[in-house]
């Protein structure tokens, strides 16, 4: 938050001894005490941070990485079915690999060359079993010019290492010829396919430096915050990876991580930096500045960090798989990112105060000489929606649930091979299936039946004949006879909506009746049914997440505030916002907007934006409606304490916001589906927040408000710890009751 303008209030002078001295002590809080340290011990505090990164990243190194994709929910049928195959032996309970083969000569004509190569995968590690396309004439489409060969891993996905999927790539691969052409499909595919270097993350972070070089006009000033983020980030993920053979963490963390970690990082360095700068403007020499700017900014981050991570934190409550190891993960960045922010970031500020403070204060002559007043833009701005704040409320509200309403029609699911780029194999091999078998073919549903063999042919003989299937494989019974399985090919893409009917319909309406006309116990499973389970499971969890976070966040902003309003405000605008992430999300992903491939949303995004967004809204809010406050306690001017409130914070605000977008932005660079929407949601997220809630509805808002803003019930007031976000330098000690972080 920025500094009083009608009275800065200066450092007390050296007390004596005694009880002054330390009433004068006490006036420095917990973080400016923090800054203290890490400005007597710069050299020391900053030799720490290069240790702990260089100890923490050649450990990681050392150590490797054990990330696993573990979507398991049990209760589920998908996963009762996988334990079951598990348990009795059946080929089902490893994860599959579609070798897919076409010649236009028709693929009898290769035939000696795709046995010999089919030889030498089924010798190769982590296969189970293979089953030629010559064995079986179903695995042969009508015109015999496509055919494919079954790879069953000796495990599921997650657990059979890429290099081993790499090498059935590589050997399928080497018998291609002129008229021959051969691809593979599967998710152990997709997953063990190269991916591009990460230009993303270089693309946010030159974006970054660009934004941070116009706003302080210095390359010295635009490195401190980017420095001390990329400290962060960096041993966040080298914790990750420790972290990674304890808890059950996804492959796709990491660049979740730095795309999180380093907006968020920049995001809290630059709040405090920037409240440094204006404390160096209004005459504070470098350590001053840096206590003063740790007390009040130091405090804003300290809660909009702890606000994020309550929010992941939540997420684990879920009990979502992997997921649960992604929340912790960017929970330990953020709680990485705000060590730095208020530990490495005063150390550089103290080795490089001078040349700063130099900078800062021939820019602010500049600025006075030519008669322009810091923030006046934003003052005539917050003037121009405190003379209409009804109109400029109603127009911002429209145009946000306008891109939210598209929400409303959100389908989560998975992306598959059909959404990866054309120049993959595993894109390639959809594309063959699909052209040879039908659509239906790339997720084929997997019916279990847990009783002889006479209720195996049963089952299958009825599934063949039910709607919305285009074909029933034999009954393969497992290895101790106890159980038949049965693959039923939809009529539909594996991500239509057709497709999710059928398996409800099969679940609800065809299984209850075999199992009584059998006796047999029918479960339907698979990659697609597992999916279908998780997505639901996510649609069915979601609102009790959100209302406990809304809740937590709201009773911290009460204390914070001594509001009942400025909570509910709050907890109304972050819901709006990400409610247009995820209108916007589905317009272009789902909709297929810009000509992006259709598909659904991926089913952990919804919950992982919301609580990322939430807690980097509250940052905002805090910081804004902060100063409000700030001002508001100093003069009792509500429409003053609006005006200056935005005046003071519109610029840092609008900045922070702007390195998130492109740092989130970035992401859209990426081949991988999933980071595309993840930095979509995020950056439209963020610039609602930054631009049309904080600078138009929230002041609008307050200005309707009036002196109720601050208005919070006696007996509520009394129960309420107080927590206060600014130790005023001239209140003795003794007048203040709080709880401060």
């Amino acid at each position: 938050m920025s500094p009083n303008r009608g009275a800065p209030a200066p450092l007390a002078p050296p007390a004596p001894p005694g009880r002054e001295g330390r009433r004068a002590k006490a006036r420095v809080g917990r973080f400016g005490a923090m800054a203290d340290w890490a400005q007597r011990h710069r050299w020391a505090a900053l030799l720490l941070w290069v240790a702990v990164l260089a100890a923490v990243t050649l450990g990681s190194t050392a150590a490797g990485a054990a990330y696993k994709n573990n979507f398991a929910l049990p209760g589920t049928d998908s996963q009762t079915a996988t334990d079951l195959f598990t348990k009795h032996g059946s080929s089902q309970a490893g994860d599959s690999v579609e070798i897919v083969l076409k010649d236009t000569q028709g693929i009898d004509q290769p035939k000696a060359a795709v046995e010999k190569m089919l030889a030498e995968v089924e010798q190769l590690p982590g296969v189970a079993e293979v089953r030629s396309p010559y064995a079986d004439a179903a695995a042969v489409s009508k015109d015999g010019t496509i055919g494919y060969a079954t790879v069953t891993l000796d495990g599921k996905t997650e657990a059979v290492p890429k290099a081993q999927v790499a090498k059935i790539i590589e050997t399928a691969q080497d018998i291609e010829s002129g008229s021959l052409q051969v691809e593979l499909g599967g998710e152990a595919v997709r997953g063990a396919e190269e991916k591009e270097a990460p230009i993303a993350e270089m693309a946010g972070i030159v974006a970054a430096v660009i934004i941070l070089g116009l706003l302080f006009g210095s390359l010295v000033a635009a490195a401190v915050p980017l420095v001390t983020a990329l400290f962060a980030v960096g041993s966040a993920l080298g914790l990750i990876i420790f972290a990674s053979h304890i808890f059950t963490i996804a492959d796709f963390t990491p660049p979740i991580t730095m795309l999180v970690g380093l907006g968020v990082g920049i995001d809290y360095a630059l709040l405090i930096f920037y409240r440094y700068r204006q404390e160096l403007t209004d005459g504070a020499e470098p350590d001053q500045a840096t206590r003063k700017a740790l007390d009040a900014a130091g405090r804003t981050v300290f809660f909009a960090g702890c606000t994020v991570i309550i929010a992941l934190l939540g997420l684990v409550a879920l009990g979502l798989g992997s997921l649960q190891g992604v929340a912790l993960s960017l929970a330990l960045t953020v709680l990485t990112t705000m060590a730095a922010s208020l530990v490495l970031l005063p150390a550089l500020l103290a080795i490089l105060g001078k040349r700063i403070q130099r900078h800062v204060l021939k820019h602010a002559a500049k600025t006075e000489a030519k008669g322009k007043a810091e923030g006046r833009r934003w003052r005539a701005l917050a003037s121009a929606v405190q003379r209409r704040p009804l109109p400029a409320l109603v127009a911002a509200t429209i145009a946000l649930l306008a891109l939210s309403a598209p929400a409303l029609g959100m389908r989560l699911g998975f992306a598959d091979a059909g959404n990866d780029p054309k120049t993959m194999t595993s894109r390639q091999a959809y594309d063959l299936l699909t052209e040879g078998f039908g659509p239906g073919f790339n997720g084929p549903l997997i019916v279990l039946a847990q009783g002889d063999a006479a209720a195996g042919k049963t089952v299958s003989a009825a599934l063949a004949k039910t709607e919305g299937v285009a074909a029933a494989s034999p009954a393969v019974p497992s290895e101790d006879g106890a159980l038949s399985t049965v693959f039923v090919y939809p009529t539909t893409k594996p991500q239509d909506k057709g497709t999710a009917d059928l398996v409800h319909h099969l679940r609800e309406d065809v299984a209850p009746k075999l199992e009584q006309d059998t006796g047999a116990n029918v479960l339907v499973g698979g990659a697609v049914a597992g999916s279908q389970d998780f997505s639901e499971t996510v649609a069915k969890r979601m609102p009790i997440f959100i209302a406990v976070v809304v809740g937590l966040s709201s009773l911290l902003l009460m204390m914070v505030f001594r509001s009942i309003l400025i909570p509910l405000k709050a907890a109304l605008l972050n819901l709006i916002s990400i409610a247009a992430a995820l209108g916007a999300m589905t317009l272009v992903f789902q909709h297929g907007l810009f000509g992006v491939q259709p598909g659904p949303i991926e089913a952990f995004l919804p919950v992982l934006i919301f609580a990322i967004v939430f807690g980097l809204s509250m940052d905002y809010e805090v910081f804004l409606v902060g100063r409000m406050h700030e001002e508001w306690e100093r003069t009792k001017d509500h429409s003053l304490a609006v005006r200056e409130g935005l005046a003071s914070t519109g610029k840092v605000i609008t900045a922070a916001g702007a390195i998130m977008i492109v740092v989130f932005g970035a992401f859209m660079l990426s081949a991988d589906r999933m980071l595309q929407q993840f930095g979509l949601g995020l950056a439209v997220a963020i610039l609602m927040d930054a631009l049309v809630i904080r600078c138009l509805m929230v002041p609008a808002l307050m200005q309707m408000m009036g002196k109720w803003a601050w208005w919070l019930p006696a007996p509520l007031a009394r129960w309420l710890p107080k927590v206060t976000l600014e130790a005023p330098a001239d209140s003795p000690p003794a007048a203040k009751v709080t709880a401060a972080p």
